[in-house]
């Protein structure tokens, strides 16, 4: 929080601050705090995650909050919601100078494991890009940007089964 905090007296903000700014939202702490999680994890977080994460560094932040600052967060586009079939959404950083690059989820549907696969072989950017192009003159959609996401069984619930 610290980090945060110096910026703004140096009167350089993070990246994020001219997002808010295009979308007339105001930047406070307990969003400055909630970017601050979602900045320092290579996880996909619940709401509950993220307000745990956020209340250790702001005590006085609640729930309603870490929901209505992410509700404003995919509004702007900052990050991205995700169900992969547990009840709960999933939370990620996108669109930024510090987010992963483009990738798909394989979803194990025992352990809840989730893993980001970005090693794409040509085939497979290919097979996607034509069905991006087969879609979009189809349905005359103009396609922005997908997301993938394989359910299975991780390798380790696998083991575990043949026990």
């Amino acid at each position: 929080m610290w980090r945060v905090l110096i910026l703004r007296r140096r009167g350089r903000g993070p990246w994020w601050h001219n997002r808010f700014e295009d979308f007339g939202v105001r930047v406070t702490e307990p969003r400055e705090v909630v970017m601050e999680v979602l900045l320092d994890t290579e996880e996909h977080l619940t709401a509950a995650d993220i307000y745990v994460r956020a209340h250790e560094l702001n005590p006085a932040i609640g729930l309603t909050t870490v929901y209505r600052t992410l509700d404003i967060l995919l509004q702007m586009g900052i990050v991205q919601k995700f169900d992969f079939g547990e009840g709960k959404a999933r939370y990620e950083l996108i669109n930024n100078s510090q987010s992963k690059e483009h990738h798909h989820h394989l979803v194990c549907v025992q352990c809840k494991t989730i893993v980001d696969y970005y090693d794409f072989v040509d085939e497979e950017l290919e097979f996607i890009r034509k069905t991006q192009d087969r879609l979009s003159d189809k349905y005359r959609f103009h396609i922005m940007d997908h997301v993938i996401s394989f359910y299975g069984i991780c390798e380790k619930c696998r083991m575990k089964s043949q026990e």
